[in-house]
């Protein structure tokens, strides 16, 4: 499902049971990363699939990359393994107006 910042932010922000996902690349998260978020970079390829299948699939999932696009992937992917609930920030973190703290 995709969602605006503003939703985003709001349902992150009202889920007890909720857990941010940067899969971006390791240089591109150097540039900053969400509070709290796990790092997974979906172009690891098997790697990535098999970090996500040690996930906690019970849990909801924020998911974010740089413009929205391979997040996007990410969440269709966590879905076909699984994964109920997965939210995809539209326009990614070089949208984002909120808070970016180093990895």
């Amino acid at each position: 499902m995709n969602l605006t910042q503003e939703d985003w932010v709001a349902q992150f922000e009202a889920d007890e049971n909720a857990v941010i996902l940067d899969v971006r690349t390791e240089d591109e998260t150097n540039d900053g990363i969400i509070a709290n978020a796990i790092l997974i970079d979906i172009h690891k390829g098997q790697g990535f699939i098999d970090e996500i299948e040690a996930l906690d699939k019970s849990k909801n999932y924020y998911v974010y990359c740089r413009s929205g696009m391979r997040s996007a992937k990410a969440c269709e992917i966590m879905n076909e393994l699984g994964f109920e609930n997965t939210y995809n920030l539209l326009g990614g973190i070089i949208e984002w107006d909120g808070e970016v703290v180093a990895p």
